[in-house]
């Protein structure tokens, strides 16, 4: 049974960017505007770049392959994009997607501290206890 937490773990994790990066990319334009109404700019290049790391990182914490630097990506990718869309604190599903993000860094640290387990394409040493 606990062989199959580690993929498990990786799959609800990494699930969240690959579908997330999968509807950027069907709602392109829309997903542009969105980012306009936040003061971004060259919102089709850092979308583009959203996307790329959104389903790379997301894929490679999925697959455990390359997942410890996946994780890390995806957290520094989620540091901005929570401060900069989720920190209206006044609605409250901003700040429960704020928390959200929170939660997923938790677990991608300690993705990147532990290595992917089990059944990964890449298995890698844990380090730490």
């Amino acid at each position: 049974m606990k062989a199959y937490v580690h993929p498990a773990a990786r799959v609800l994790l990494g699930l969240i960017f690959v579908v997330s990066g999968a509807n950027k990319i069907a709602g392109f334009e829309g997903t542009m505007q969105y980012m306009a109404e936040y003061g971004m700019p060259a919102t089709g290049l850092l979308l583009v770049g959203a996307i790329l790391l959104e389903v790379v990182g997301g894929l490679s914490v999925l697959l455990g392959y390359g997942a410890r630097v996946g994780a890390v990506v995806l957290v520094l990718f989620l540091i901005p994009a929570t401060l900069i869309f989720h920190t209206d604190f006044s609605q409250q599903t901003q700040v429960v997607m704020f928390l959200k993000n929170l939660s997923i860094m938790g677990g991608l640290l300690l993705l990147a501290v532990h290595g992917p387990g089990a059944y990964s394409l890449r298995p890698e040493t844990s380090t730490g206890s």
